[in-house]
């Protein structure tokens, strides 16, 4: 049984501490964690090559913070030999892989498994943690998905920033690893996903919508630039997606809407940015797809990362 209880209020995220109980045969092993993030070592995103994040590491888990600054040179698609766990500590990240773009907006998390083709574009100015985890460490999913991740698995991993990289790791960092494993190994798996395609026509469509977000071309209007009937063009958007056009669409406008609201863009200005009427629009939209209204998302999650 792991239990565990963060203080640092509204400051989680920037200071957390958690008391992590572990129960054993021999009694209880407890220890107390003060995390501070503005002092760990921030790794800049400015390497051309995915090369530079190939590290070595003898250890189960290898663990990194992040920072994209001004400078930030975004990584081409890429794959490494271990899978990929990143956490938006703030600001948001899109995680791209084949077939799929997942939105990993503040507090939650993205599984890139080894060998899988992905690019991860972040807003200006985020944070993001990256655990590197070998591939037989442990049972997580062959596929990419986000992860519900608890207070204690984030706090994990910003302890083990700058401690594992090497040959040599101490007990209490490796008992800290399997203590994270097995709790990745548990998490909930959904998270918001957009379904994307490599037909022609599609790419056309879903380049010209990521661009411009607030286009409002309708699926017959689509069928006129893509050379198609409007019918055809129904029916190869739900096959290459499960979805019809206008569920797409929407399914496109949250991922834009959750990146923006995760750095602080206001309402108003997103669901202008969208094409929605108002902001009472946009609202009533976002509450019917995800069960609450922008404010009060971004206040759960708050909530969730420094309930006790």
């Amino acid at each position: 049984m792991i239990s565990f209880s963060p203080s640092g209020g509204g400051e989680s995220l920037k200071y957390a501490a958690i008391i992590v109980s572990i129960a054993s045969i021999n009694g209880v092993i407890r220890f107390e964690m003060t995390i501070d993030i503005e002092n760990l070592p921030i790794a800049p995103v400015r390497a051309p090559t995915a090369a530079a994040w190939d590290v070595e590491f003898a250890t189960p888990a290898m663990a990194l913070l992040v920072g994209y600054d001004e400078d930030w040179v975004e990584l081409p698609l890429h794959q490494h030999a271990s899978g990929q766990l990143i956490i938006a500590l703030s600001g948001a990240v899109m995680c791209h892989v084949p077939g799929s773009i997942w939105i990993v907006p503040t507090g939650c998390a993205v599984w890139i498994p080894a060998g899988l083709r992905h690019r991860s574009p972040a807003s200006l100015h985020s944070r993001i943690g990256i655990l590197f985890v070998k591939q037989d460490a442990a049972c997580l999913p062959p596929h990419c998905c986000t992860l519900e991740i608890t207070p204690l698995v984030r706090e994990i991993v910003l302890r083990l920033v700058g401690t594992t990289v090497g040959s040599d790791a101490d007990e209490h960092e490796l008992r800290l690893m399997k203590v994270l494993l097995k709790e990745l190994e548990g998490m909930p798996t959904g998270g918001l996903r957009l379904p994307v395609s490599s037909h022609p026509k599609m790419v056309a469509i879903q380049e010209a919508l990521m661009a411009h977000p607030g286009d409002r071309t309708t699926l017959a209007e689509w069928s006129g630039r893509t050379a198609t009937s409007e019918r055809t063009l129904a029916r190869l958007v739900f096959r290459e997606t499960g979805m019809t056009f206008g569920r797409w669409r929407q399914q496109l406008h949250l991922l834009v809407a959750l990146s923006k609201l995760s750095d602080g863009v206001p309402v108003q200005q997103v669901s202008e940015a969208l094409g929605y009427e108002s902001a009472t629009s946009f609202i009533t939209m976002f509450r019917k797809a995800l069960g609450t209204t922008p404010s009060r998302y971004f206040d759960r999650t708050v909530a969730e990362s420094a309930k006790t």
